[in-house]
């Protein structure tokens, strides 16, 4: 069985392309993450679990929601991690998060995308979106039959670099950085609702039909990405500048 968890498309594109490679079952975790659901599941086929990288490593609320919940059936585990540039040294995690759950750990691929994380960076431009996602699903469809012959992913050389922005840097990151404090939504606004139905965490609630965001953040960008207005922005990191939502999801 395929879970994925996705912001703004990216592994969504991926986990379907896997499931139509391997015409196995994929689940959207989008549900189950926000509404807190931990029900057992289980699968004959190998878990695989597609998951966006959040500083070098899988996000937070995946890998609470995998430690909670109950997979039963198959004990081989597979990760596929859509990322802007590196997955760093997130294995050494996702060895962790497998080991506890009893499951074996069959490796993790790292698939580079278009970027999304505004908040930070520029989004990937236009014009090199569609030769990107065209890469992507030829070394997703490419891993996958390690899938379908239960074989390991090949892994590749971890850097000091690596470890150090899974480890050190991620452990800062989130409570650097990880917050709605800066989002605010302009005059552009038509009070649609769009950001508060994204949001995978009800972090956000229209108030006076206008959103307003909480203490809970995952920086998923779901919100910025979906506006249809492009009222929401992110302090000053955000203004004009391209938004990104995966053209194939």
């Amino acid at each position: 069985m395929i879970l994925y968890f996705t912001g703004t498309g990216n592994s969504a594109f991926i986990a379907n392309t896997i499931a139509s490679h391997l015409n196995d079952e994929v689940m959207n975790l989008f549900d189950k993450i926000r509404d807190h659901d931990y029900s057992e599941l289980s699968s004959e086929q190998p878990w695989i679990i597609v998951t966006p990288t959040y500083a070098w490593r899988i996000p937070h609320i995946v890998s609470d929601w995998i430690n909670k919940v109950s997979l039963k059936g198959n004990r081989n585990i597979y990760f596929f991690m859509t990322c802007g540039g590196s997955i760093g040294y997130a294995e050494k995690y996702l060895e962790e998060i497998s080991q506890q759950k009893k499951l074996i750990y069959k490796g993790c691929a790292e698939i580079v995308m278009p970027e999304n994380y505004i908040a930070m960076f520029e989004t990937t431009p236009s014009n090199e979106v569609d030769g990107m996602l065209q890469i992507a699903k030829e070394k997703t469809l490419e891993i996958s039959t390690y899938v379908k012959e239960n074989k390991s992913i090949p892994q590749k050389t971890m850097t000091l670099k690596d470890k150090l922005n899974s480890g050190i840097v991620n452990n800062l990151f989130y409570p650097l950085f990880v917050h709605a404090k800066k989002f605010y939504v302009t005059d552009q606004c038509i009070s649609c609702g769009q950001c508060e139905r994204v949001c995978p965490l009800k972090n956000i609630q229209l108030k006076d039909r206008k959103p307003v965001w909480g203490h809970d953040c995952t920086h998923c960008m779901a919100c910025i990405s979906y506006c249809p207005t492009k009222a929401i922005e992110y302090g000053k990191k955000t203004v004009g500048k391209q938004r990104y939502v995966c053209p194939k999801y």
